[in-house]
């Protein structure tokens, strides 16, 4: 058995009541980091994630360790992380997202980018119904399907993916920082993906592929990229994602750091 924490690869229905959630997502990094296992009365009684029901803050704890506490130590990097910049945190929950959620996974990293591919860089609510209903769940109502197309398109609105909330939505590529894409890169070292480091749904969700993914890397301090015997090889400077943030974005989690 593989001692790394793996990408989910079963399909559930999480997503239909949590969607992005960047800025719940933000809350729950810096409470869960400064009191370990968030306890969902006390995360409502004390306001952690704002005037929410009790039952809705139980929702989004849920969805967040399987988004985040399931992937150590991305609460604590992301907690000491001051001076993140607002599109690297939804494009930081986008990817987390879909480690967490194979349908996101789909449409995000390959649905997505194939429309852009093919010079249809646009989606419509009725266009993603179709795309849902043809993942081979069955079992979903169409009602059940209405709700998958809504939440997949305002979470890849909110990750910077889609322009507009109205049809037809035009389609975009966010950019991702210097310390956006080392982040991924260092934390999807230690996770278990079904698709090659260079060549997988996180990278394409952002248009990070062929010459352009390549260059990206070249550049990047965090690592060194070249290429041999016709492979790419990646060369990580740090041991870990801990020790890149220590040393980068996060120097408070160094020893002697200031919290």
């Amino acid at each position: 058995m593989s001692a790394h924490p793996a990408e989910a690869n079963q399909v559930h229905t999480r997503l239909l009541k949590c969607a992005l959630q960047v800025e719940d997502s933000r809350a729950f990094w810096r409470q869960a980091a400064e009191h370990g296992t968030v306890d969902a009365t006390q995360a409502f009684s004390e306001y952690w994630l704002g005037a929410k029901s009790l039952a809705r803050v139980k929702v989004l704890l849920t969805n967040f360790r399987a988004r985040f506490v399931a992937f150590p130590p991305a609460v604590e990097v992301l907690a000491a992380w001051a001076a993140m910049p607002p599109d690297t945190r939804a494009l930081i929950c986008h990817w987390h997202l879909q480690l967490a959620d194979p349908l996101y996974r789909r449409f995000s990293g390959s649905f997505l980018p194939q429309r852009i591919d093919e010079g249809r860089p646009t989606v419509s609510h009725s266009l993603v119904i179709d795309w849902v209903s043809d993942q081979g769940e069955a079992r979903w109502t169409m009602a059940t399907r209405r709700q998958f197309a809504s939440k997949l398109l305002s979470s890849a609105h909110d990750a910077g993916l889609i322009k507009a909330r109205r049809d037809p939505r035009p389609l975009t590529v966010p950019r991702a920082s210097d310390d956006a894409l080392s982040y991924l890169l260092h934390l999807l070292r230690g996770i278990d993906i079904t698709e090659p480091l260079l060549d997988n749904p996180y990278l394409r969700s952002v248009g990070l592929t062929g010459s352009l993914l390549s260059d990206r890397l070249r550049a990047l301090p965090a690592l060194d990229y070249h290429h041999s015997a016709g492979a790419a090889h990646v060369e990580f400077h740090h041991g870990s994602l801990r020790d890149w943030a220590e040393a980068t974005v996060a120097p408070s989690l160094a020893p002697g750091g200031s919290q």
